[in-house]
């Protein structure tokens, strides 16, 4: 019979032999997968049994806690949350929750995980408070946490809020918080911002507020362009721009108002002597740029009287919207506030003006050390306009040999300008040089304001400041600055994936 097969009874055998063997190395391997699933099972429940958290699994990740034993009260507020990258995949809660347990109590992990029991390289850690977030960051931002192997954290950006674009011009607030509650669920707040020339009409965007980021995505993914109307016109939709968190203690020390939704007409002596007439000299100076301002007090306790006062105060026709200004930083005697807001707003829209101790103004983000931007390779940035010229320039004797020198040749301290700073590390990454495109509008008193857009085509990156200069080399350098605090936020989300 064995002949009929056409093989011999040793052959036949030997195929026997090769099938115990295989099933037997099969049994071996799913014994070894037992026992390595009940090892992890059981350093779970360990770490469950001895901090009493508990552990649920749903939607692709696995939950710790949330909220911790014997908490009471709503959830921790915003900045509580870090996002952590680069985790091995067979690391798990029993080795990652004791490590980020050392900067403070934990409310919440949660680790992103597949189908096939590994994690996805990635999780989120809420902590009871903001102090705790901010110690994880500098205590386990590219920690070992094995022979070779160091994890990024950073600040979570639990955003919970949409840009809406591309609506009619002739809707109130009303009418978008109403549509959108009819199409969207967990709406809270709507915010749009009064046209410049017509404060009848809104700018054709605004922003949606929703109660968790969950909702938010819901909606953003509800609300595909071209796929969705609203009032019969086709909307854009994206994520809002996140407000850049500033420290509670160095709010506590602010005297500047940020006002927006100004009219155009509306001046600089009109605003201080409004946000002035409680307390007759109590503001110290006053810089408006088109449809919003920045009030300076000599006090704080007179910022917050007038903070009181004028929100929602009518000025010149337009009822303006007062808020305290956020400040990111001192450098070289120049402190910088942020207005708060979102996107594309012009005004109003989450980016911030650097206001000098002459009363100057530039818009755009300094880069100074330590900032995100000293992950591009470039910690010793400085930014701005140079204070004193001559103090970095020598004669130019006769007989001085000159010779062709590469940008990059240059020490990094040696470039102030953010100009030449994009350049140097477009040049350094090996990307094609920046392109400038530039935009004109006109602004108050018939002046013509400017604007570049940048282009980094290797990166597929462009780049649009959200404020406009007078002048043609500040319209450039805050160009400049905007694309190289965009390419710091890209090169730091792609190293932490």
């Amino acid at each position: 019979m064995a002949l009929e097969r056409g093989g011999s009874p040793v052959e036949e055998v030997k195929g026997d032999v090769d099938s115990d063997s295989r099933e037997g190395a099969s049994l071996l391997l799913d014994e070894e997968y037992f026992k390595l699933s009940c090892a992890k099972e059981l350093a779970l429940l360990a770490l469950m049994e001895k901090t009493g958290y508990n552990m649920v699994q749903e939607n692709g990740q696995r939950k710790y806690g949330g909220p911790p034993p014997g908490w009471e009260g709503p959830a921790p507020p915003r900045g509580c949350e870090v996002f952590v990258g680069k985790i091995p995949r067979d690391m798990y809660e029993d080795d990652l929750v004791p490590l980020f347990e050392k900067p403070g109590t934990i409310y919440e992990f949660r680790l992103m995980m597949e189908f096939s029991g590994e994690n996805r390289g990635y999780a989120f850690v809420m902590y009871t408070d903001r102090e705790a977030a901010q110690r994880a960051i500098q205590m386990l931002d590219n920690y070992e946490v094995r022979p070779g192997k160091f994890i990024g954290v950073c600040m979570s950006l639990d955003n919970c809020r949409l840009f809406i674009g591309s609506i009619p011009k002739d809707k109130r607030k009303d009418e978008i918080m109403e549509e959108m509650k009819k199409v969207t669920d967990g709406v809270v707040d709507v915010i749009v911002y009064q046209s410049s020339a017509e404060k009848s009409r809104n700018r054709g965007f605004a922003f949606v507020e929703y109660e968790s980021h969950k909702a938010a995505a819901m909606a953003r993914r509800k609300l595909i362009p071209g796929t969705f109307l609203l009032w019969g016109h086709s909307i854009q939709v994206d994520w809002a721009e996140p407000e850049k968190d500033v420290d509670d203690e160095v709010m506590q020390r602010v005297r500047v108002l940020y006002v927006r939704n100004l009219s155009l007409e509306t001046s600089e002596e009109t605003l201080r002597r409004e946000f002035s007439h409680f307390k007759p000299g109590c503001v110290e100076r006053v810089k408006k740029l088109t449809d919003y301002a920045f009030v300076h007090y000599r006090s704080r306790s007179d910022a917050l009287t007038a903070l009181s006062l004028m929100n929602g105060a009518e000025i010149d026709g337009a009822t303006v919207e007062v808020t305290l200004a956020k400040p990111v930083g001192i450098r070289d005697g120049s402190k910088r506030y942020i207005s708060k807001g979102g996107q594309n707003g012009g005004g109003g829209n989450g980016t911030f003006v650097l206001s000098r101790n002459d009363g100057g103004m530039i818009g755009g983000d300094a880069m100074r050390p330590g900032s995100t931007l000293a992950r591009l390779g470039i910690p010793n940035y400085k930014g701005g306009a140079r204070d004193d010229l001559d103090r970095g320039t020598f004669p130019l004797l006769p007989g001085i040999p000159l010779s062709t020198t590469s940008l990059l040749s240059l020490k990094q301290s040696q470039i102030r300008s953010a100009v030449s700073l994009l350049e140097f590390y477009c040049q350094k990454n090996c990307w094609s040089p920046p392109e400038y495109y530039l935009y004109s509008t006109p602004g108050q008193d018939g002046k013509l304001l400017l604007l570049y857009k940048v282009v980094i085509a290797s990166t597929r990156s462009t780049c649009i400041p959200d404020k406009l200069c007078e002048l043609l080399d500040d319209a450039k350098e805050l160009a400049a600055q905007t694309a190289l605090w965009k390419l710091a936020l890209f090169c730091r989300r792609r190293s932490l994936t």
